[in-house]
Formats: structure tokens, C-alpha cells, sequence
């Protein structure tokens, strides 16, 4: 397999994602009651946070990026 870079918001949105599948499923296999409008708070709270992990990710490599760059010059 490839390696890649990692990429935090999008483990985050994953996650999230993930959360609200299992949330859902819970409530159709009865395991527990979950109101019909939660999973909109959940995603837009969840995805909220993957933008500002990625925001971060980015701003740290680009900051990396240039320091590397002065060395050289």
C-alpha cells in the first residue's frame, strides 16, 4: 500500500460520519430511542470540527514548508 499523507479533518469527518450511522442504527435495531432531528446538530457540529482540524493541518505543513525553504536560501 501507498503511504499518503495523514489528513486529520478528514479522519475527523469519518468519525463523525461513523458516529451518526451508529447512532441511527441504534435507534432502528431498538436499542435505544433517537429523536428524528439529531443527526443535523451531530453533522454540522462534527463537520464544523473536521474544518477547523484540516484549517490547522494545513497551516501547520504550509508553516513547515517555509521554514524549510529560508534554510535553503
Amino acid at each position: 500500500m501507498l503511504r499518503h499523507e495523514f489528513q486529520p479533518g478528514r479522519l475527523v469527518a469519518g468519525a463523525v460520519i461513523t458516529v451518526v450511522g451508529v447512532t441511527y442504527a441504534g435507534d432502528a435495531g431498538d436499542a435505544w430511542e433517537t429523536p428524528w432531528f439529531a443527526a443535523f446538530p451531530m453533522m454540522v457540529a462534527g463537520l464544523c470540527l473536521a474544518a477547523v482540524a484540516g484549517m490547522l493541518s494545513r497551516g501547520i505543513r504550509r508553516r513547515g514548508a517555509r521554514r524549510e525553504g529560508q534554510g535553503e536560501g
